[in-house]
């Protein structure tokens, strides 16, 4: 198939790159996209260069599907465009998640919904789509009532400012800031803009976007967001309680069946997921579960999944597989 990755040369743009090339989708023309001053530069992809293009030009090779990562702006102004040329647009901004007419796909979670005529499909939220990973099988058998969740996210979830700024810092040098105050030894209880409730806007979107992904109001979900200086991943401390019974052994086993999950569970052997172990991989990583000690029907655990993979560029790549496994888009299709 055609494909083109938008935002080409930013930090989730060179990791769908890397996705794709390990993922060995059927890709039988790469078309990348960055902005007017990156148009003619050359970037790799599976061994040979490839020009540079502009968001006009790119649009005007109708490519099966675009792969966005280039900001909510950018997404808002040419999704629409790339879509009314028959592209199916994946796009990794908060642009078109709350769109009622606009699906918010996890692959594993609600990929089957997917049809023909979604042509702009929404990737959820990093800190989203690890919560929901773990969130969802427990859901379907137990009965998520509340999930209350503290983030510890990396500095990469910003972007390329911020781990420059992070590098500045820790040697001592002066530079532009992306966050209103140092990051190194620090911890920013901010993530996203402050909004009239006093959450942040990241807050609000594991409370929105798991209601809209799960169909389910019901579940509430109270969160707390925090950058750090870590660049491997995001970090979740989490509490959830249920409506029905259920034991420790049937929560790990629930989640050790789910695909895309891998448990790193064993206190005694000091075994939990860290964004050491998660960074460059692509599953989402679940320990330290417990029973909540206050609460019969509650539990605790920890979850790590590395933001740019799973919480980013692996998820939009794993969508367009599921396009492709749907039979929306064929081979037979692609090539005509």
């Amino acid at each position: 198939m055609k494909l083109a990755v938008v935002g080409a040369t930013g930090m989730v743009g060179e990791v769908m790159r890397e996705v794709l090339e390990e993922r060995n989708l059927p890709i039988s023309e790469f078309i990348p996209v960055a902005s007017e001053k990156s148009v003619g530069k050359e970037i790799s992809f599976k061994g040979k260069n490839y020009k540079i293009v502009s968001l006009q030009d790119a649009v005007n090779a109708k490519p099966d599907v675009a792969l966005f990562s280039a900001g909510g702006e950018t997404s808002l102004e040419w999704a629409p465009k790339f879509a009314e040329a028959g592209t199916f647009v994946i796009d990794n901004s908060s642009a078109w998640r709350m769109d009622t007419d606009k699906k918010l796909i996890i692959p594993e979670i609600n990929g089957d919904l997917l049809t023909e005529n979604d042509k702009i499909i929404a990737n959820p939220n990093c800190s989203t789509i690890q919560l929901l990973m773990t969130v969802k099988p427990l859901h379907d058998k137990f009965k998520a009532k509340r999930v209350i969740v503290s983030t510890y996210q990396s500095i990469t979830g910003t972007g390329v400012k911020a781990v420059q700024q992070l590098e500045n810092e820790a040697n001592n040098q002066k530079g532009e800031m992306a966050y209103p105050y140092q990051i190194h030894q620090n911890a920013l209880p901010h993530c996203d803009v402050f909004l009239d409730n006093d959450y942040t806007k990241e807050e609000m979107k594991l409370t929105n976007e798991t209601k809209k992904i799960l169909g389910d109001d019901s579940v509430l979900v109270s969160a707390t967001a925090v950058r750090i200086p870590v660049v491997g991943g995001h970090s979740e401390s989490v509490n959830i309680e249920f409506e029905n019974d259920f034991t420790i052994e049937e929560i790990k086993q629930t989640l050790n069946d789910f695909n895309g999950i891998t448990l790193q569970d064993n206190p005694i052997t000091n075994t939990y997921p860290m964004p050491l172990y998660a960074k460059g991989k692509n599953d989402v990583f679940v320990g330290r579960i417990r029973k909540d000690h206050t609460h019969p029907k509650a539990i605790n655990l920890w979850i790590v999944a590395d933001n740019l993979r799973k919480g980013a560029a692996t998820n939009t790549v794993q969508i367009a597989e599921k396009l492709i496994e749907k039979n929306i888009i064929t081979p037979q299709k692609a090539f005509v």
